[in-house]
């Protein structure tokens, strides 16, 4: 299979060792994140009431601030742990964190 060379060199296989993680104190929506990953797995959408309420109060001011809008890993199984996500984002909200094997 000849590899795309539209994708960055990636250090892991989608859909096992790394999962983007979203800070929702830092987020602010600005899609920095679902331009900079080659795999689709971020979308930024309003929060719904229950994400909100499992805000601390700050970030839910923060939120309110940028539209109720946030970034979230929609399809963090195919995350191949590239980094270009961390990088891209200028809050620094996004951290790829190790994923728990059963």
């Amino acid at each position: 299979m000849a590899r795309d060379s539209s994708k960055p060199e990636c250090k892991q296989e989608a859909g096992g060792v790394f999962a983007p993680v979203i800070d929702r104190m830092r987020c602010e929506a600005k899609e920095d994140c679902v331009e900079a990953c080659p795999y689709d797995v971020f979308e930024v959408h309003k929060l719904s009431d229950d994400d909100k309420r499992a805000m601390p109060l700050i970030a839910r001011v923060k939120a309110w601030v940028h539209g109720n809008r946030q970034a979230f890993a929609v399809r963090a199984e195919e995350c191949h742990a590239c980094g270009l996500c961390v990088t891209a984002c200028p809050e620094h909200a996004i951290k790829l964190m190790r994923v728990a094997s059963a």
